[in-house]
């Protein structure tokens, strides 16, 4: 029987039984199918000897437990015996293929070697899935991919604005420099004889389905160490620790996780490094603080500035100061935008800084200051500042 037959055909159709029968009444229906096309009962018709040929394969299937299961677990994983591209797919509903092309056989035919040999094709990929007929090349060791590294680095305040390039001190795994990686005193392991040297090893399989885990033996290296290395205790990894320099890009905020490729811990076999993930904590400025792309900063003005109006200079992060005009009129908390003069964004330009204006009250006064805000008070005595506040009070 081909691999597509196993997949594609309905036998519990075929004996009118439904898939959850039992087998007392799955004998019973091929009983009777049986004597109704038996070809001794229907002589010189071909039509019911295909019939009873159908009916007999069914029953050498589904009248077999162990085999009856392998049926019902591959038909579960081709959905039988057709794939559902689910609701985006033509007509929202399943559609059928060739298998014998799928599964490598030849054009107009079908794959070889029973229910478990899918020759070629997808044989390869299920190889894992279908352990029946599939024969073994030899150790497979596969290159890995190392570790990803986790790390942390703290940046000043103009650092991250700016960007910096920092050298940062990581330890990770390595290959073992006292064995070469290969995890053996001598240099000379051997392949893993439960995985053979694969790194894998098939778990819960009953009959023709299973799956695959790392082999906890060789933990998933393929190889074992025939003289344990007494640095790295047979594993092929030691603990390595380097300093590299860093680039950490403009414009990185507090608590921001940067991904590095190819930056974390060495590959096995030809396998790519991992990546490095830095964790930026950044410091406070005593001048200026941060919103977004925007640098923010607090400005005091004295009260004649904020009455009047005039230009008032202001700090930058690392460059020349600005001088802003002041409106005449100017309140208490006002902010004004210095543009271009913020962080830097991921295009390359730069935010704008945000200045808040704050009147500064002084603490002491000279003579010649207290005789001319008395004079104020005296020219602005009929005006009061509250009384639209005590309005709207007794409106509301």
């Amino acid at each position: 029987m081909s691999t597509k037959d196993f997949v594609e055909k309905d036998y519990y159709k075929v004996l009118g039984v439904p898939k959850d029968a039992t087998e007392a009444e799955i004998k019973k229906a091929y009983r009777k199918l049986a004597r109704e096309f038996h070809p001794d009962a229907n002589k010189g018709d071909a039509k019911a000897e295909e019939r009873f040929k159908e009916i007999s394969e069914a029953n050498d299937i589904l009248g077999d437990p162990k085999r009856r299961k392998e049926y019902d677990e591959a038909r579960t994983l081709f959905g039988n015996g057709g794939f559902r591209p689910g609701p985006g797919g033509p007509g929202g509903g399943s559609f059928n293929f060739d298998l014998g092309d799928l599964f490598g056989g030849a054009q107009g035919g079908t794959a070889q070697g029973g229910a478990g040999g899918f020759g070629g094709g997808l044989g390869d990929v299920f190889g894992g899935l279908f352990n029946r007929g599939a024969g073994t090349a030899g150790p497979r060791t596969q290159p890995r991919r190392g570790q990803d590294v986790e790390s942390e680095v703290t940046l000043s305040f103009t650092e991250a604005v700016d960007g910096a390039t920092v050298p940062l001190r990581m330890s990770s795994s390595a290959a073992c420099k006292a064995c070469s990686g290969t995890g053996d005193k001598n240099g000379t392991p051997r392949v893993c004889p439960t995985c053979v040297g694969t790194g894998q090893v098939s778990r819960g399989g009953s009959g023709s389905f299973s799956l695959t885990d790392p082999c906890a033996d060789c933990k998933g290296r393929g190889l074992i160490a025939q003289d344990p290395c007494e640095v790295c205790k047979g594993s092929g990894r030691a603990r390595s620790s380097r300093t590299m320099q860093v680039r950490i890009p403009p414009g990185v905020t507090d608590g921001q996780r940067i991904r590095l490729r190819g930056k974390g811990a060495p590959g096995e076999r030809g396998g790519p490094a991992g990546d490095l993930y830095v964790i930026v904590h950044v410091g406070e400025h005593p001048v200026f603080g941060r919103k977004g792309d925007n640098l923010t900063v607090t400005v005091p003005v004295s009260y004649p500035e904020a009455v009047l109006g005039g230009e008032v200079k202001v700090p930058t992060l690392g460059g020349p100061p600005v001088t802003l005009k002041l409106p005449a009129g100017t309140p208490n908390g006002r902010t004004m935008r210095a543009r271009g003069k913020g962080a830097v964004r991921k295009d390359g330009t730069r935010g704008d800084l945000l200045v808040t204006v704050e009147v500064a009250v002084p603490d002491e006064l000279s003579d010649k200051a207290k005789e001319a805000l008395e004079l104020y008070r005296e020219a602005t005595a009929e005006e009061d500042p509250r009384a639209e506040l005590f309005q709207a009070a007794k409106g509301a």
